[in-house]
C-alpha cells in the first residue's frame, strides 16, 4: 500500500494541476498531504507543468543527401513547349516506318532524363529524342514522352495516339475503281 501511496499523490497532482487548485499539508510524522480542495492546515502550491517532448516531424527517408533534396525542392524549371510527333489522331496508311520525335523548348537540359515509351515499352536509349518505329503494325500505338530532372522531379510529360492503316482485299482502303472491259 505504501508504495501505491506515492503513484496516487503524483496522480492527483498531475489531475488537479489541469483541473483547479492544488494544496499541501504537513502532517506531524512529515508526511505530505495532497488535495484539489483547501483542508485546515493546508496551503495552495504552484505545480509547475509538467515537462514534454514533442518528436520533429518525421522526413522521407531518401538515398539522397539532404542538401540534394532540397536543391531538388528548388529546381522549379519548366519546359515552355514540350511536344511529341506523330501528333495525337495521326493516320498512316501502309507504313515501312514512323518516326518518332520528342521536341522542346527550350533544347533539352544535359542533365534531364527521357523516357520514351510506345505501347507501354521503353525504346530507343535513355535520353533519346527520335526513335523509328519499324515495323509498323495496324491498330492504334500511344507513345508517351516523360522528363524529369536529376532530381527525378517530373517536369514534362506528354503523350499521342497514331493510327496505323493496312488495307487489304478484304477491307480496301479506297472505293472500287471500275476495270475496263476486254474487248
Amino acid at each position: 500500500m505504501k508504495r501505491s501511496l506515492p503513484v496516487l499523490v503524483i496522480g492527483l497532482c498531475v489531475v488537479s494541476t489541469a483541473l483547479a487548485t492544488t494544496y499541501v499539508r504537513v502532517e506531524k510524522d512529515g508526511t505530505k498531504t495532497y488535495s484539489d480542495r483547501p483542508m485546515p492546515g493546508g496551503e495552495p502550491i504552484d505545480l509547475k507543468p509538467a515537462q514534454s517532448y514533442s518528436a520533429p516531424p518525421a522526413t522521407p527517408s531518401s538515398s539522397r543527401p539532404r542538401e540534394e533534396q532540397l536543391l531538388g525542392e528548388v529546381d522549379e524549371f519548366k519546359y515552355e513547349r514540350c511536344s511529341v510527333t506523330p501528333a495525337n489522331d495521326s493516320a498512316f496508311t501502309n507504313p515501312e516506318s514512323v518516326p518518332i520525335a520528342v521536341v522542346t523548348a527550350p533544347v533539352l537540359r544535359p542533365f534531364d532524363v527521357v523516357t520514351l515509351t510506345v505501347d507501354g515499352q521503353a525504346v530507343g536509349q535513355p535520353g533519346t529524342l527520335s526513335y523509328t518505329m519499324t515495323p509498323v503494325y495496324r491498330g492504334s500505338h500511344t507513345v508517351a514522352v516523360t522528363i524529369t530532372n536529376r532530381y527525378g522531379k517530373t517536369i514534362c510529360t506528354v503523350s499521342s495516339t497514331f493510327h496505323v492503316q493496312r488495307p487489304s482485299l478484304n477491307s480496301p482502303g479506297r472505293p472500287n475503281v471500275p476495270r475496263p472491259t476486254p474487248h
